[in-house]
């Protein structure tokens, strides 16, 4: 079973201004894969506060998912961060949540979202709207578990 990390990246979820949606979204659709949430957290949009969540949990758990904080304000900084704690990034990951988005909404593609990985865990970005992550997520939920299991040294061949 997949341990998780659930970081909601909000301002105002981190104040208690606004009840946070989206980690409840992503714990549902981990809940589909028979991954187990470790951990949850409401963070605000602070880029070394998430940086550090990032590095701490990458040591605990399997998968790391952020929602929030993807796009273009001047506060959304969680790509930025997860860049600068990433040892390789996964573009193709990105790129099919944006593509499943764009189906929807012409503004997915304005999504800044990455996706990596940081020693044995995959990290991935999502949008902090909870419709746009269940698209994206949705789009991305049969790789996780093979990505995961190459990441932490699995052998097998992938065409297999």
């Amino acid at each position: 079973m997949l341990e998780v990390a659930v970081l909601t990246l909000s301002d105002k979820g981190s104040r208690g201004e606004r009840e946070d949606l989206s980690g409840p979204v992503v714990k549902e659709l981990m809940r589909r894969i028979n991954a187990d949430v470790k951990y949850y957290e409401i963070l605000p949009d602070e880029k070394d506060l998430i940086k550090e969540k990032l590095i701490d949990y990458s040591s605990k758990v399997d998968l790391i998912v952020t929602t929030g904080g993807t796009g273009l304000s001047p506060r959304d900084v969680t790509p930025d961060a997860t860049l600068e704690v990433i040892e390789r990034e996964i573009p193709g990951i990105a790129e099919a949540m944006r593509s499943e988005g764009i189906k929807n909404t012409k503004r997915a593609m304005l999504s800044r979202s990455v996706a990596g990985i940081r020693g044995n865990a995959l990290i991935i970005n999502l949008p902090g709207s909870p419709n746009a992550i269940k698209e994206s997520l949705e789009a991305v939920l049969d790789v996780i578990h093979h990505a995961v299991e190459k990441i932490q040294g699995d052998t097998e061949d992938c065409a297999v």
